[in-house]
């Protein structure tokens, strides 16, 4: 077994667990009073460990899982550490730029990663929780799970590959989580193509038990008994599905907003509250992300995703990253400052500036994915 405490050096207790049972590796996220939100420690930690599992002719494939407060499981992972986000923007702290470089290598490495790569995910699984999922080779929710990418409202961007998987769910689905930050639940992951399987939650330990007890063949051998495993549902659209598709397909981010002012439904008027919530300049980032990304390959996605969260940091005078994660996580007012008071009011000229790279392809951070 392997470990590492967390960054601070406040807790004993190690940030990620890692270890090889039977025929596979097996990773825990462990920072459950932080939802096991990911440090630059444990987006190493993880990678360290999928080396090694890669490298080790016993591992057939790895599992992955959060420890919750009362144990196992409970929940998967809240995102990146958003606090440390504030303190090392205000701090000009380079680890910050670490962070992402690296966290985003980690997700491009468990999309293209050569074994079995399972996601356990229950309870919240938001923003970094994401980006070590979406990746899996078999991703499991729980009729605990509760999934979103709400990056929009602490003036981010749905990053960590997000513009490459939302992209590809059913119609417009992806534009719709990504602009308004919508919660999903597990069986309406599985509707929107960002999950693959549900298993409840009280079956897990001994599901995850059996996993590390049976002398598996091969790699398929595990995905496929593992699959076997998830509950048979209904086969239902998306909620809304349909509204989603005519609305989120209009060409900007200000005529979906004016749509659905018109468009008289509790579903609309629910839907515009939230995306008001969002930073207006966001918003506009994020449609052009989304739709960028539907024409792209996952490298290509993250190098762009690398340039628009430099920009989230450094573009402005005032980020409204910084502003954002102020006030949900750091002063909890929930009245961010945002540099707009609504959609209508970010100039076309604006935007765009978020896409103009700082680095050429030769010294780009990420020039390595392919």
């Amino acid at each position: 077994m392997s470990n590492l405490n967390n960054a601070t050096g406040v807790s004993s207790e190690p940030s990620v667990i890692f270890e090889v049972v039977g025929r596979v590796g097996c990773i825990t996220l462990n920072r459950p009073k932080a939802l096991n939100a990911l440090s630059l420690e444990m987006v190493r930690l993880i990678t360290q460990a999928l080396l090694s599992f890669q490298a080790n002719s016993q591992v057939l494939a790895v599992l992955v899982r959060g420890q919750g407060k009362e144990g196992p499981f409970g929940h998967f992972c809240a995102g990146g550490d958003i606090r440390f986000f504030h303190q090392a923007a205000l701090a000009g702290d380079s680890s910050l730029a670490d962070f992402f470089t690296e966290e985003y290598a980690l997700n491009h490495l468990i999309h293209t990663y050569n074994k079995p790569y399972i996601a356990f995910m229950d309870g919240v699984v938001m923003g970094g929780g994401m980006g070590i999922s979406q990746g899996a080779s078999v991703r499991i929710v729980t009729d605990k799970t509760q999934m979103a990418m709400p990056e929009t409202h602490i003036g981010l961007f749905p990053d960590v590959g997000g513009g490459y998987f939302l992209s590809r769910c059913p119609g417009r689905i992806g534009e719709y989580l990504g602009l308004t930050g919508q919660k999903i639940n597990g069986p309406q992951a599985i509707q929107a193509g960002l999950a693959d399987g549900l298993i409840e939650v009280q079956r897990l330990p001994m599901l995850w038990k059996t996993l590390l007890n049976t002398p598996f063949e091969s790699g398929q051998a595990v995905e496929r008994w593992i699959q076997s495993q998830c509950t048979k549902l209904e086969a239902v659209p998306f909620s809304n599905k349909a509204e989603i598709d005519q609305i989120f397909a209009l060409p900007s981010a200000l005529e979906i907003s004016l749509a659905l002012a018109e468009h008289n439904s509790e579903w609309a008027a629910q839907t515009l509250a939230s995306l008001n919530k969002a930073s207006p300049l966001m918003v506009h980032v994020v449609l052009a992300q989304i739709r960028k990304a539907r024409n792209m390959g996952l490298a290509d996605d993250l190098r762009m995703e690398r340039d628009l969260v430099h920009h989230c940091f450094h573009l402005r005078e005032s980020s409204e990253t910084v502003e954002g994660i102020r006030a949900l996580a750091v002063d909890k007012d929930h009245q961010p400052q945002w540099a707009h008071s609504q959609i209508a009011d970010v100039s076309s000229e604006e935007w765009p500036l978020f896409f103009n790279s700082p680095w050429t392809a030769e010294t780009h951070p990420l020039r390595h994915l392919t």
